[in-house]
């Protein structure tokens, strides 16, 4: 199974981009799809999840009301629309899927098997 996050770049504080995240090698609907991100010298930490079906969602609350998550299983992609982003959006993000989707755990990595290999993100002031 192999994931490829896409759709990164260089954009102005207030502006947007669309991640996306396809998956080859393995049914994308048994997955719930979530996405972190790094920052320079910082941990990673959780942006937003979705469950296999895209009924149940989670976001970081950084996030909330700026991004949403998205995914067309018919396409084996999911997605991170950001908007009004901010500086401290700063990252590379990557997507992970995993096969539970369990509200206790999805903002660890506890739950997701496979990660893609990040595409950063640059939000400059």
């Amino acid at each position: 199974v192999q994931l490829q996050a896409s759709g990164g770049g260089l954009v102005q504080a207030g502006g947007s981009l669309r991640l996306s995240c396809g998956m080859s090698g393995s049914t994308f609907s048994m997955y719930a799809v979530g996405w972190f991100r790094q920052a320079p010298g910082k941990e990673r930490e959780f942006v937003a999840a979705i469950d296999w079906s895209g009924r149940s969602t989670d976001l970081a609350d950084s996030v909330k009301g700026r991004f949403t998550i998205s995914r067309d299983n018919g396409k084996n992609t999911g997605y991170l629309q950001m908007s009004s982003l901010k500086p401290e959006d700063t990252a590379v993000y990557y997507c992970a899927a995993g096969s539970l989707w369990d509200t206790m755990i999805v903002r660890t990595t506890k739950p997701y098997d496979y990660w893609g290999q990040g595409t950063l993100v640059t939000v400059s002031s």
